[in-house]
C-alpha cells in the first residue's frame, strides 16, 4: 500500500524540488538526478524517464530555459537547464503554498479524531 501513495506524494512536489536544484546554478538532467538522490537520501532517486517530462513541462511553462554546452576536447554536449524570472517567482508561490499545505495536513494529523 505504502509505495502506491509515497509515488503519489512525491508526483506533487517534484517540480518545486527541481526548480529549488536550479535557483543557484544550471545544471544538466544526470546532475539533477543525483542532487535530488543525495539532497533526500535516497528518496527522490529518479529515473530518466521521470525527470525529462518535469523538465520539458517546465520549459513549456516558461520557469526553465535549457541551453546545449559547447563540448571542449572528449567532453559530450550537455544540455543544461537554467531557471527563469518567472520560475523564481513560480517557486516562491510554490514554497509560500507547500509551507501551508504540509503546516495543515500536519496539523489535521496530529488532531485526536
Amino acid at each position: 500500500m505504502q509505495g502506491r501513495y509515497e509515488q503519489q506524494m512525491k508526483k506533487g512536489v517534484l517540480e518545486m524540488l527541481v526548480l529549488k536544484q536550479l535557483e543557484k546554478e544550471e545544471r544538466y538532467g544526470y546532475q539533477l538526478i543525483s542532487r535530488l538522490k543525495d539532497k533526500s537520501g535516497g528518496l527522490f532517486a529518479l529515473k530518466e524517464g521521470t525527470l525529462y517530462p518535469i523538465l520539458y513541462r517546465l520549459e513549456d511553462d516558461g520557469l526553465v530555459v535549457s541551453r546545449w554546452s559547447q563540448p571542449q576536447g572528449k567532453e559530450v554536449s550537455r544540455k543544461y537547464y537554467v531557471i527563469t524570472e518567472e520560475g523564481k517567482k513560480g517557486l516562491k508561490e510554490l514554497s509560500v503554498l507547500w509551507r501551508d499545505f504540509s503546516a495543515q495536513v500536519s496539523k489535521m494529523m496530529e488532531e485526536e479524531a
